[in-house]
């Protein structure tokens, strides 16, 4: 229990030094979801475009959303060229990753701004302190991320 005790505090004093997504408009929306980023700054990811652009999501089944119906998101002038690269935010310090380095948890009991969702993770011990907050009952990477699980989160 010691040992439990002493890895949440080293964790919640790294979050302190942590460099989390800038809001980069504090009047942003979420394309998807249409729900104000500033109000779930803990769950902001974004994504870069082939073009340079940057685009904030409210969460990374939103981000996923856009990232699987990229034509229709281009079509529709949503965005402006497809996406290069995603970055999410560890949940538990607010560290900055590659989305395709993370660990993801799925099935938890926190919710996201818009329901279900995965929530991501930087390595082993984050998933394991998450889990005895939050639960979950499932950890994925990034590449085992489908569109129907996208879907599934979605209903």
């Amino acid at each position: 229990m010691l040992k439990k005790i002493i890895l949440i505090i080293g964790l919640l004093s790294f979050g302190l030094l942590a460099s989390p997504i800038k809001l980069l408009d504090q009047n942003a929306k979420d394309i998807v979801y249409q729900i104000p980023l500033k109000k779930f700054q803990k769950f902001i990811c974004e994504a870069k475009l082939k073009d340079g652009t940057v685009i904030q999501f409210v969460s990374v089944k939103s981000m996923l959303q856009v990232y699987y119906h990229q034509k229709y998101f281009l079509d529709h002038k949503l965005i402006r060229s497809n996406i290069a690269d995603m970055y999410v935010q560890d949940f538990m310090t607010g560290d900055v990753l590659n989305a395709k380095d993370a660990l993801f948890v799925f099935g938890s009991r926190l919710v996201g701004p818009h329901g279900d969702d995965l929530i991501p993770l930087k390595n082993q011990s984050h998933v394991k302190l998450f889990k005895l907050e939050y639960g979950g009952t499932k950890i994925l990477s990034y590449s085992k991320i489908s569109l129907g699980l996208i879907r599934y989160l979605d209903m």
